[in-house]
């Protein structure tokens, strides 16, 4: 069976059956599925007089020749190292070995052929690999001396190279080791895997069968071939995540009962008459598609995309008045507390002529007041109820919950959506499932809009407002800051506030990084001394961050330094410039959206990004010489990478397309929290047109064949049920 332990398999045991067991591979079918991370490709053999042309080459190389001698050496301080001597007909090669000698004197015997694969190097004037793959092999003398590669594991063809650790390595479970099992795994087990798709699915796509597609992404017979099996088992993954999230949009559309609203609101009129500016065509056209989903019996599951300072809030606040002037409850959660402080304002700002009852429920706030505040939600007195994570704890009862709105929801998983669902169910005199909207102001790309929000309609602010113009983003090198300080002072003049972040709060010896604490002294004391200027951090108390914000939006402050906790959320009109220190640090997303604390009013921003000179200096004259040191020359790419990004463009989705490359998905977006299967081999970043082919394939299936009970996709349904049953539970908290 697929399930059965690996303890009984040739070769594992039970101490190596717990090592593989913190690699994720309980099962055969685990095994199986525990792909490779790379390929060496030694189909080709090299003479070995041929070795020196390819010094310090950056592949490995494949020899066939006869062991014609063996020895330990040792060297100063009593060190000791195998070396095994290899010649072909053009020269001889050595072999060395550090640590497990023993092992290594009674492994080779001379007079043996090998096949060793390695990098070539020079040691005393000698061509030698040092701790080379090899196999053993023999010659068929009727083939004159071509080699039988039928039993080589580790040469001879294209090489799986698996993902190991230090305590796999001591039981040899390495990647040599992992070969070995798995190909014995794969003669003797292959059978127990059955067809995960429908025949029809394998001849319109071309795929090829899952046992050929398992063997074949283990030890492939060329390129093609893998290419074949790699497509195939791509196809595989993104299948059944779509069909999770097809089934997850089947339930909220088809099988839950919704508030079917009455659209038509005076209080949404009255507050769009008193907005002091109209609203762009993209926001109109967002407010239909929002008020389309909410006269529905069924529950809205809306996502509102919308680049910073687009009016994303105002459309929001919309909808909850709607719900509001239908009886209902709105509920607004937003990730962090000075940014659910912030919309707090704003709201209260926008519904200031307008009989609203707004309360605020975060962390810290004093007992009395939290109490007041919990009785007012649960008589329903609170009708639009802003918070943090303080909204799904269990003490939080609503009296008739209708509306969710879920700012930067990338923040949250989909249980603590769910959580908020469940509050309304349970609040409702009438179970009922809440409409749900859930806001972004990080784009995301389409790859992964298919992927975490596939089971979600989509709408999309495009538009800025008119009077905004666009930010001018200009990159300063550390040696230019009194440049940078100087202009500064020049829009302060002008009547204008400038903000200067930081990424630390405190020096880190590890990170040369500016720390805000003492940079805000410096510019405070000697810089600015003639100006006000503030600092505002993460670990304040909120109203210490509540007094300065205010502050600051009164003008009373010129220069605000700071953390990355004005990422999102504040919103000062009269500020025009946006200092970010050490800007090769930040990721593209957050510089994104720092930029966008500025440009909010008619006057003309800067975004000036401060970076170390290097970041931009010339590639390396030579590899570098360590592996710190290539960690060190890749992350110096991707820095400079994000800051030629951010200075070329202000359009949030192609930032977000080059956010996704560099990152990845899983970083990128905190996939593990939408409550999806992880992705093992396929990768939305270059894997759309598959994903796109698959999406279709899943909801065409669960349009046509809701259960799954047609005779040809019975293998979908018993692989569905089989592998997804805890997926499954999350459909209906979606």
């Amino acid at each position: 069976m697929k399930d059965e332990s690996l303890q009984y398999l040739h070769g594992v045991g039970p101490k190596r059956a717990a090592v593989l067991a913190s690699l994720g591979i309980h099962t055969i079918h685990d095994l199986f599925y525990y792909f490779p991370r790379n390929y060496l490709d030694r189909s080709h053999v090299t003479k070995i007089k041929d070795l020196r042309r390819l010094l310090f080459t950056d592949h490995d190389i494949t020899v066939v020749g006869k062991v014609v001698a063996m020895d330990t050496v040792r060297g100063r301080g009593g060190s000791a190292r195998f070396v095994l001597v290899l010649n072909d007909e053009t020269g001889s090669l050595d072999c060395v070995f550090f640590g497990g000698i023993q092992w290594f004197q009674k492994m080779f015997r001379v007079g043996e052929v090998l096949a060793v694969s390695g990098r070539p190097a020079m040691y005393g004037g000698r061509i030698q690999f040092v701790h080379p793959e090899f196999d053993r092999l023999s010659l068929d003398e009727e083939e004159e001396g071509e080699v039988d590669w039928s039993n080589a594991l580790n040469t001879g063809a294209i090489i799986p190279q698996y993902r190991s650790t230090e305590g796999a390595r001591r039981v040899r479970l390495d990647s040599r080791g992992l070969r070995r099992i798995i190909k014995r795994a794969l003669g003797e087990k292959l059978h127990v895997i059955d067809e995960t798709l429908s025949k029809s699915i394998l001849e319109k796509h071309e795929l090829v069968d899952a046992r050929h597609a398992l063997r074949s992404i283990h030890f492939p017979q060329g390129w093609n071939d893998l290419d074949r099996a790699r497509r195939r088992l791509k196809f595989d993954e993104l299948f059944y995540l779509q069909l999770l999230l097809a089934y997850r949009k089947r339930e909220v559309k088809l099988e839950q009962q919704g508030v079917s609203f009455v659209v038509k609101s005076k209080l949404a009129r009255q507050l769009v008459d008193s907005l002091p500016f109209e609203l762009t065509k993209a926001q109109k056209k967002v407010i239909r598609e929002i008020a389309s989903d909410m006269s529905s019996p069924r529950p809205m599951n809306r996502l509102l995309q919308g680049d910073v300072g687009s009016g994303k809030t105002i459309v929001a606040l919309i909808a909850m008045l709607i719900a509001i002037e239908n009886g209902y409850q709105t509920a607004f959660m937003a990730p962090t507390e000075i940014l659910s402080e912030q919309h707090f304002h704003t709201l209260r700002n926008f519904l200031k002529a307008i009989p609203v009852n707004v309360r605020l429920l975060i962390g810290g706030q004093r007992q009395r007041l939290r109490k007041d505040i919990l009785e007012d939600v649960k008589r329903g007195s609170a009708q639009l109820v802003v918070g943090t994570h303080a909204l799904i704890q269990e003490q939080v009862t609503f009296n008739q919950l209708g509306l969710v709105v879920i700012d930067e929801q990338h923040r949250f998983g989909v249980l603590q959506r769910a959580v908020l669902r469940e509050k309304a169910l349970k609040s409702s005199l009438r179970p009922v499932h809440p409409d749900v909207l859930v806001m972004t102001a990080t784009p995301i790309p389409r790859s992964l809009a298919m992927t975490v929000y596939g089971d979600l309609d989509v709408s999309i602010i495009n538009e800025m407002p008119e009077h905004r113009k666009p930010i001018r983003t200009i990159l300063r090198f550390d040696s230019q800051r009194e440049e940078v300080y100087e202009f500064v002072r020049q829009e302060v003049a002008k009547g204008r506030q400038a903000y200067i972040v930081y990424p630390l709060i405190e020096e880190s010896e590890k990170l040369d990084l500016q720390a805000a604490t003492k940079n805000f002294q410096r510019l405070r004391d000697e810089i600015f001394s003639d100006l006000d200027i503030e600092l505002i951090h993460g670990r304040m108390s909120p109203d210490a961050k509540d007094e300065i914000m205010s502050d600051f939006k009164l003008g009373k402050i010129n220069i605000l330094v700071a953390t990355t906790v004005i990422e999102v959320g504040i919103d000062v009109p009269n500020a025009t410039v946006m200092v970010i220190e050490n800007a090769e640090r930040f990721g593209l997303a957050q510089l994104h959206q720092l930029r966008g604390r500025v440009g909010r009013g008619s006057e003309q921003s800067y975004c000036i990004l401060v970076a170390k000179e290097k970041i931009l200096s010339a590639a390396l004259a030579r590899p570098p010489s360590s592996e710190a040191a290539f960690a060190e020359e890749v992350e110096r790419k991707k820095a400079e990478a994000r800051l030629k990004t951010i200075l070329k463009t202000i359009d949030g989705f192609k930032i977000a397309e080059v956010d996704l490359k560099l990152r990845g998905p899983g970083e990128f977006f905190g996939t593990k929290q939408s409550g999806l299967p992880e992705l093992q081999i396929a990768n939305i970043t270059t894997d759309g047109e598959i994903l796109s082919v698959a999406r279709k394939e899943a909801f065409h299936l669960v349009a046509d064949d809701p259960q799954l009970r047609r005779k040809e996709n019975q293998s979908v349904r018993k692989h569905f049920l089989e592998r997804y049953k805890n997926q499954l539970a999350l459909v209906k908290t979606g």
